[in-house]
């Protein structure tokens, strides 16, 4: 479904106690700032399938305010979506019964170009940044620019 088109992957979970809410206002900026844009989309993937439910996450994405037609609330086998979090991704997410929510997870944004390649922006140095900060506004600016750019290829 996404191929051809620019999105954003995040891994998270619905009933997140920290970071998940940050990161869902943040998806909301990049939704408003490419909103009617259909080359464009989102990836939303739980890391917590037992209680994320089609139906629930269909709730979650209404409450939340989701309009994009491109953004998606994903679910599975939950070690299918670690595997491809933690494996595919390199973007760590796992179970912890000793955090707050039992699960913790990188806030972490990555950028998918029009091929499926994971695209990234270099340092100062010449680095690789691979992924985008998804609870700093610094991040927000850089994926945006980034994404304009992707859009236009």
């Amino acid at each position: 479904d996404y191929l051809g088109k620019v999105y954003v992957v995040e891994f998270f979970f619905s009933s997140c106690p920290s970071i998940c809410p940050r990161m869902n206002q943040n998806m909301l900026k990049l939704q408003d700032e490419f909103y009617g844009n259909l080359n464009f989309g989102i990836a939303s993937i739980t890391i917590d399938p037992e209680n994320d439910t089609p139906s629930h996450l269909l709730q979650h994405a209404k409450d939340l305010g989701v309009k994009h037609p491109n953004w998606h609330f994903l679910t599975g086998n939950y070690n299918y979506i670690m595997n491809l979090a933690n494996k595919g991704f390199n973007i760590y997410a796992g179970k912890n019964n000793n955090v707050a929510g039992g699960f913790e997870h990188s806030g972490l944004f990555a950028l998918i170009d029009k091929e499926g390649k994971i695209r990234c922006r270099k340092d100062k140095f010449g680095n690789p940044i691979l992924y985008y900060d998804g609870l700093e506004e610094a991040g927000i600016k850089a994926i945006k620019e980034d994404i304009k750019l992707l859009l236009e290829e």
